[in-house]
């Protein structure tokens, strides 16, 4: 209970009432800026290589090949999930927080890579005058990405019986041992020695340190830690599992089309194992998330 003055009087407020009244608040500027996340979003990428537009990155064409997976993605799945969560916050819908983290998080991610990864001085290119428009978007993600984590109510949250938790708890671990060991690590050992001979390092070391930093520093310690709570049931994982599975979905898709594309296009740093594994992580991700969404997109709108 909180309280609150009135003409001299003390009024008790419901919690239920504050939580109301932060959601119709949050939900004012989050319901547009997600709809302004999904514009920014594919106007970055139909301005892209995609469609051979005017940002020319900074980067080798096998990197490019990567960028064009990325943009795919960005197109088919992360703007159109971007303005159903804005749909889903205009209604007050309780799912809204937690399909918003996706394409929010993705964004932050995404476009981290891009505002500053590639080789100024070594390829040709124009990408920095649309750093502003990188920098709305990671702007724009993160603060999204925070509001709805703390927007999520782990009591309103469908319950995941223990089968589930271990179940989902080892197919992260499983993702996050893989991005390490299956991933990583062949190119990073390469890259520590004498004389790196590695395509994709030679090529652009300047985008496999952003990756690796990322993916190592971010990527596999939350999957890790998200898995292990999993699987020992603790209560923060089950608010956790909500918030991380919808960005590996779209993470997970990106990195599919990114194998996919350089296997199309014959590029020498395309793995055909890693492509089938996030092909199949990716399909695993997806329908995992839109299952543990069902429950509470059935719960009906807050309004």
């Amino acid at each position: 209970m909180t309280a609150s003055i009135d003409r001299g009087s003390v009024t008790l407020t419901p919690p239920l009432a504050v939580d109301a009244q932060g959601a119709e608040q949050n939900a004012r500027w989050i319901c547009p800026a997600l709809v302004v996340l999904a514009v920014a979003v594919a106007l970055s990428a139909l301005l892209g290589p995609l469609t051979n537009g005017p940002i020319r990155y900074h980067v080798s064409a096998n990197a490019l090949n990567q960028v064009i997976g990325g943009d795919l993605v960005a197109v088919a799945l992360v703007a159109p999930v971007s303005v159903f969560a804005a749909l889903l916050t205009w209604r007050r819908h309780p799912a809204a927080p937690v399909v918003a983290l996706g394409p929010a998080v993705f964004a932050v991610y995404t476009y981290t890579q891009l505002a500053i990864g590639g080789d100024y001085a070594r390829y040709a290119g124009n990408s920095e005058r649309f750093f502003a428009l990188h920098l709305a978007i990671f702007v724009l993600g993160s603060a999204i990405a925070l509001t709805s984590w703390t927007s999520i109510k782990t009591l309103r949250l469908p319950p995941m019986t223990r089968h589930s938790q271990r179940v989902l708890g080892s197919f992260v671990i499983v993702v996050a041992g893989f991005v390490l060991v299956g991933l990583h690590m062949p190119t990073l050992i390469d890259a520590w020695r004498d004389h790196p001979e590695r395509p994709e390092y030679l090529a652009d070391p300047g985008v496999f340190w952003v990756v690796k930093l990322m993916d190592l520093g971010i990527v596999v310690p939350t999957l890790a830690a998200v898995g292990v709570g999993l699987l020992r049931g603790a209560g923060w994982a089950h608010k956790a599992a909500y918030g991380v599975l919808g960005w590996f979905a779209l993470l997970g898709s990106s990195v599919a089309a990114m194998g996919v594309v350089m296997q199309v296009e014959a590029d020498p740093s395309a793995s055909t194992t890693n492509t089938i594994a996030f092909v199949l992580f990716a399909l695993v991700g997806l329908t995992v998330a839109v299952r543990l969404l069902r429950p509470l997109l059935d719960r009906g709108s807050w309004a």
